[in-house]
């Protein structure tokens, strides 16, 4: 039974960031994505009735799920305060459920924060099975940035905060 404070699961600036790009992703009719709150039991509240202590009713898959011009899509976004990403923020049942995901036709990957370098990446699914079979074969446990495809990192421009639905494309394209 995993236990949490309230302050440990405040939105982050990484979700907000993606909540408002995906209501402009709705909003242009470009696509429909949802974040997927985690289920959890309150276990005390404050005088204001806000939860403080709480425990997840069970593990959560990914942290969006939707639809881009109809082909399904799920992603879990991640944050990363250096240039090397622990595997242990991913975890086993996650990778299950975004494979079995792709083998029914959707696309799931993850977006990730490298806040020291100020750089949001989009992670391929195949790209992270590569560094997650490398950890199974006894391999480090982690990448680095530099290890990464460049051609995803996700460049900025104005009007959409994290600009993604260009990467799914790249992501198709490169199934191709």
């Amino acid at each position: 039974m995993a236990i949490w404070k309230s302050r440990g699961l405040r939105g982050s600036i990484l979700e907000e960031m993606i909540n408002r790009t995906n209501e402009a992703y709705l909003e242009s009719g470009l696509a429909l994505i949802q974040k997927i709150p985690t289920p959890i039991t309150p276990v005390e509240m404050n005088e204001k009735k806000q939860i403080t202590l709480a425990y997840f009713d069970k593990k959560s898959t990914v942290d969006y799920i939707g639809a881009v011009q109809g082909l399904p899509v799920c992603f879990d976004a991640k944050e990363c305060a250096t240039e090397t990403f622990s595997l242990q923020n991913i975890h086993e049942h996650q990778v299950r459920f975004m494979n079995d995901f792709e083998k029914q036709g959707g696309i799931a990957f993850f977006l990730i924060q490298f806040k020291s370098l100020d750089i949001f990446y989009y992670l391929r699914l195949d790209d992270l099975m590569v560094f997650w079979n490398r950890s199974l074969n006894g391999g480090r446990k982690s990448f680095r940035f530099d290890e990464l495809n460049q051609d995803y990192v996700i460049e900025m421009n104005e009007g959409l905060l994290i600009p993604y639905l260009n990467y799914i494309q790249k992501d198709i394209d490169a199934r191709e």
